[in-house]
């Protein structure tokens, strides 16, 4: 700020220009708590790496990527969310957010998912990272049981991660960031309105000729 301001002839110290924005203007930077650390356990299986980078898909449904991500509340309390978007047209098809983060979360966002859509034909692939909470068996378990062909990546692989990274900055950015929750409920209802109703249903995305990721589902 001291630097462009300089550059137009103006010449105040970086006190002033504070003293301004928090005083005067009310402006405040957002501030980011501290990420928090995860228990790392040995999985109960992993599953070779499926997608491989190829982050089309052909037809709805077909490939789904899923992660966690972590959220806060205005104590620095921790909530943690997990999505599932479908690489299709990077659609939301599920998303919660709990206290814990757990293979009970992973399964019932992958259950919100499944219950969201038609009956699938065909092969689903359900592509995730190495979490605790994709190799334990329960939830391996769970996905045998809903027929869906699991997929990972291996660790130190960041660029499997892409679509899922540009929807939580995107969800964190123009959502997350901007407010403080004083409740847990306020923060869920808000993740979950801009999932479903803003990021699906009004945002255009560049993946889909900025078309919204709703308008092309409906044109597949």
């Amino acid at each position: 700020m001291t630097v462009y301001l300089a550059h137009r002839g103006y010449d105040y110290s970086p006190t002033t220009i504070h003293k301004y924005m928090n005083a005067e203007l009310g402006l405040r930077s957002i501030v980011r708590p501290k990420k928090p650390d995860y228990a790392h356990t040995k999985p109960h299986k992993a599953f070779e790496n499926k997608i491989k980078q190829d982050f089309t898909a052909d037809t709805v449904n077909q490939k789904w990527r899923t992660d966690f991500t972590y959220l806060f509340l205005d104590n620095h309390e921790v909530r943690y969310n997990c999505t599932i978007i479908d690489l299709h047209d990077r659609s939301v098809v599920a998303s919660i957010t709990d206290r814990h983060i757990t293979s009970v979360l992973a399964i019932r966002t992958l259950q919100k998912a499944l219950d969201s859509q038609p009956a699938i034909k065909g092969e689903l692939i359900l592509h995730s990272d190495q979490g605790s909470q994709y190799t334990s068996k329960v939830f391996v378990e769970f996905c045998e049981s809903v027929h869906v062909t699991q997929s990972m990546s291996k660790a130190g692989h960041p660029y499997d991660n892409a679509p899922m990274e540009r929807y939580f900055n995107t969800l964190k950015n123009e959502c997350a960031n901007l407010y403080e929750f004083q409740t847990e409920e306020a923060l869920y209802q808000t993740v979950e309105e801009f999932a479903y109703a803003t990021y699906n249903h009004v945002r255009p995305h560049s993946f889909n000729g900025y078309r919204t990721p709703y308008q092309a589902r409906i044109a597949s």
